[in-house]
């Protein structure tokens, strides 16, 4: 049978104590390793063959988040598993973001870290349930806020502008859009430049990338 070697980092001894005896008993998970710095972090990880580093987080700061860019950056096969007191939501997505595969908040049971060792081993991600909360919570906040966005940028162009919008990101010329408009092609010419100013796009291609974005025009 495969052990799954794990190293624990831990500022205090008696914490890394306890969580190993909460592993102890568990004849296929191995903590071969128990350190309070970065720096003897690195040192195991060469010398040992660990699939997984449980880092131990008490406060929400940079220092773990750097800590965390800095395993991902010279061990990428490692994954790591967050055990932290801090259920602030930037800091959870922070650290999801800099390479964590699992996060587990301070009501965690034995079964539960037990169960995201084995995830985390397995290939998958594992967060607790009160972080998968948070983390769905940013999710639809971040998808109502792309959509209210996309309704302000529309509601900005007035309905000529839209039209002018559509048969341009369509590829049509300046010529063919004032024949099919009715208008001239000076006037053409200064929609697009209002459009441009109103939703900040710098280049033509930005303006054709708005349109398929937000479902002005099909591809």
């Amino acid at each position: 049978m495969n052990k799954i070697n794990i190293i624990i980092v831990d500022d205090h001894p008696i914490v890394s104590d306890g969580i190993e005896a909460l592993l102890h008993s568990t004849e296929d998970i191995h903590v071969i390793s128990k350190v309070h710095d970065i720096n003897q972090l690195f040192f195991d990880l060469r010398r040992y063959h660990a699939r997984i580093v449980l880092v131990n987080v008490y406060e929400a700061n940079d220092l773990d988040i750097e800590r965390i860019l800095s395993i991902r950056k010279k061990h990428s096969e490692v994954k790591i598993l967050i055990l932290s007191m801090s259920n602030e939501e930037n800091f959870i997505l922070k650290t999801l973001k800099a390479g964590a595969k699992g996060y587990l908040s301070k009501d965690t049971y034995r079964n539960q870290l037990i169960e995201a060792i084995y995830t985390l081993r397995n290939g998958y991600e594992y967060y607790s349930k009160s972080i998968s909360t948070v983390i769905l919570r940013s999710y639809i906040n971040n998808n109502i806020d792309q959509q209210v966005k996309k309704e302000l940028d529309l509601k900005c162009l007035t309905n000529r502008e839209r039209e002018v919008l559509k048969l341009f990101a369509d590829g049509y010329g300046n010529q063919k859009i004032a024949d099919d408009l009715f208008i001239s092609v000076r006037t053409v010419e200064t929609h697009k430049t209002n459009i441009m100013q109103k939703l900040q796009l710098k280049t033509t291609v930005d303006l054709v990338k708005f349109a398929i974005r937000n479902n002005i025009i099909e591809i």
